[in-house]
């Protein structure tokens, strides 16, 4: 149950309109009481609700978007397909970044409790089993949907692709290539997409009896090149690299280039991408490519399905398959 002013004002006895003025820091109330009062309320995890007025006559007519990032062309193009049913139902989108921190997720999820919107898209930070900030939204009874970046536990609505088998059919695609060296360029911690990536990339792998080669990168560019160009100038150094996000097979590319190492002649890169400038790199890049417009589309379209009580959604899991784009990247010179 939420926590209200007149909840506060009970039990600290003082006036609702007391408790009102203190957290609006109005000069009519002592700095004692002010004291008193923001003290309990952040001990109840109080929220203010700076939206009530404009609630009692209908909806905030806002819709949340919370992303790691929009550098990712991924998410730029899931964006667009978001907004185009938003528009439609007369709402507007108002769209957070995380940058792939937990405390500043945790942070904007509770600002979504307060009123300012009717319901929430996300595609969550990775890294982190942290999830209880998401479980709230439904102790409020704001609309919770995934989509890409699950937080498996919670039980809601999703759009995805299927990643194990993306996985899968990459590192097929570079075995009928021609390469016996596979690395999959990955990143620690616990999101979901990654890791079934990484097992579709295992399991090809295992009924070809290749040797499984996992390599981690961090958020750190620089870190990632040093490591890269190490792995490309190893005497056991890999002939075909899966890049399991965008950014991870562009650094491939910078490394590749900086030390003389030929794509696809010496190594041979797929990446799941979305990026538009895939078939203008050199050489061209083959992606799985997500259909990332289609799923900001799907995830708004079941948000506003909620938002519009026509149906329970929380157990609808939407699978919308990926695209193996073969490019010169990969092809056998």
């Amino acid at each position: 149950m939420s926590v209200t002013i007149k909840k506060i004002a009970k039990d600290l006895q003082l006036a609702v309109s007391t408790v009102s003025k203190a957290l609006s820091d109005s000069h009519e109330i002592s700095a004692e009481t002010k004291a008193r009062v923001f003290e309990y309320a952040a001990r109840l995890d109080y929220i203010p609700n700076p939206y009530a007025s404009s609630l009692k006559k209908g909806k905030s007519k806002n819709i949340a978007v919370i992303l790691p990032e929009v550098a990712d062309s991924f998410f730029s193009a899931a964006i667009n397909g978001i907004e185009a049913v938003a528009q439609e139902k007369g709402y507007h989108t108002m769209v957070y970044l995380t940058h792939e921190d937990i405390k500043r997720e945790q942070s904007i999820v509770r600002e979504c409790r307060n009123g300012r919107v009717d319901g929430v898209l996300i595609s969550v930070v990775a890294g982190d089993s942290l999830h209880e900030h998401l479980r709230d939204l439904y102790t409020n009874e704001v609309p919770l949907v995934f989509f890409d970046r699950v937080c498996e536990p919670i039980e809601t609505a999703r759009v995805v692709t299927d990643d194990h088998h993306s996985g899968y059919i990459a590192t097929k695609h570079l075995i009928e290539q021609g390469c016996r060296k596979i690395a999959f360029l990955t990143m620690p911690g616990d999101l979901a997409i990654t890791h079934h990536r990484q097992q579709g990339y295992e399991q090809a792998l295992r009924e070809n009896g290749i040797e499984i080669r996992v390599l981690y990168g961090t958020d750190r560019e620089e870190e990632n090149l040093a490591m890269i160009r190490e792995v490309l100038q190893s005497a056991d150094r890999p002939d075909g690299i899966i890049g399991s996000i965008e950014k991870l097979a562009l650094q491939v590319y910078t490394t590749c280039h900086a030390i003389a190492v030929n794509i696809p002649r010496d190594v041979k890169v797929i990446a799941f991408s979305h990026l538009q400038i895939a078939a203008l790199l050199n050489p061209p890049l083959t992606t799985i490519t997500q259909p990332a417009y289609e799923m900001g589309k799907t995830a708004a379209t079941l948000l506003f399905r909620a938002l519009e009580k026509k149906q329970d959604v929380k157990h609808e899991h939407i699978i919308i398959p990926s695209v193996l784009v073969a490019r010169a990247s990969t092809e056998v010179l």
